[in-house]
């Protein structure tokens, strides 16, 4: 049986066609793909340059669906049950699996994505297979759109999970896109406040306005330090967020924090940069990696139904999938105002 995928054959090169239906194993679940999200790292991946999506391949990781197909030792779902899952794919008896860390685990692998050692063929496409422990239940007036949107929340309710934050705490995100603006309303969902946001673009720091940050500064501001400070009783934040992933980024997060304070690290776009060692051990700051998800996704739903984060604001474009290579191509150009696009088989 053949079905309609967005395939990536070559770098840069995006086709609509015909591909194989996707095999399920006894613990797996098949998918009818009702809506799949447009991710930055798929973006940045489509030109070979993160080298962890080597064509031939199916993208897309950021998904929701109705099963129509279930594996034999699957018996908690069921054909017609509306779901998303982790982009994660974890094995179940991996050391740190066990210990409560499957983000971290060795044997992962992530929906979509071929770094070499191996290839998992993602949502861009009418179907998916995935194993039954990675989904969960789209609870009732959560629509597929929003549920697509999970997995960005999730990650900055993850980094928000391992900084340790108590409410009350001050806070700067520094990095106001995607997963940047998610990490702003979930601070303000915790009881953080202030919340200061910093960004180069004006249109992201208006949007980290709309999802809660108290203040917001351009990168390139003049005594934006000063002003933090003040903010802040003249000691810094109590805890910043890096979602960018380069050294500029990461050396504003580690000035702007307190002495004792606490750096976490989400964004990870340079593998390298020039570290401020002298400030963070003189300064004795704690920094934090932050990596995906690990089990946030319920939170995340849980929150959706209520209506206490608003997806919906950053979906720029509902398109067919057929469409995906024109808006890849926006998306890789950077047209001004575009932020999440999501697209239906």
């Amino acid at each position: 049986m053949l079905m309609k995928a967005l395939v990536l054959d070559e770098y840069n090169k995006l086709n609509y066609r015909d591909f194989p239906d996707p095999e399920i194993q006894p613990g797996d679940v098949l998918i009818e793909v009702k809506a799949c999200g447009i991710c930055g790292s798929d973006v940045h991946g489509m030109d070979g340059s993160t080298g962890r999506r080597k064509p031939p391949l199916i993208m897309g990781h950021e998904a929701a669906g109705v099963i129509i197909e279930t594996g034999s030792n699957v018996k908690s779902w069921k054909t017609g049950d509306r779901v998303t899952f982790d982009s994660t794919v974890y094995p179940l008896n991996d050391w740190f699996t066990l210990k409560g860390h499957y983000n971290l685990s060795d044997n992962r692998q992530v929906l979509g994505v071929s770094p070499g050692e191996y290839r998992r063929h993602g949502a861009f496409a009418e179907k998916v297979a995935v194993p039954q422990h990675i989904l969960h239940r789209v609870p009732d007036g959560v629509s597929f759109e929003e549920a697509a949107m999970v997995e960005p929340i999730a990650v900055a309710a993850h980094a928000v999970n391992v900084s340790k934050l108590k409410p009350g705490s001050s806070a700067l995100v520094v990095g106001a896109g995607m997963v940047g603006v998610f990490v702003v309303q979930l601070l303000k969902l915790f009881g953080a406040g202030p919340v200061i946001a910093i960004d180069l673009d004006d249109q992201k720091l208006e949007l980290a306005r709309k999802f809660g940050a108290d203040f917001t500064f351009r990168s390139k501001e003049k005594n934006s330090a000063e002003k933090i400070l003040e903010l802040t009783k003249n000691r810094g934040v109590d805890f910043s967020f890096e979602v960018v992933g380069i050294a500029e980024t990461v050396q504003t997060c580690v000035e702007n924090t307190r002495k004792g304070g606490t750096v976490v690290l989400v964004g990870n776009l340079s593998p390298q940069i020039q570290f401020p060692l002298q400030q963070v051990v003189t300064r004795e700051i704690t920094v934090q990696g932050s990596c995906a998800i690990n089990g946030e996704y319920e939170l995340v739903l849980d929150l959706l139904a209520a209506k206490k984060v608003h997806p919906a604001k950053l979906i720029s474009a509902v398109a067919p999938l057929s469409e995906g290579a024109e808006w890849f191509r926006r998306l890789y150009q950077k047209e001004p105002g575009l932020n999440k696009v999501i697209l239906v088989p």
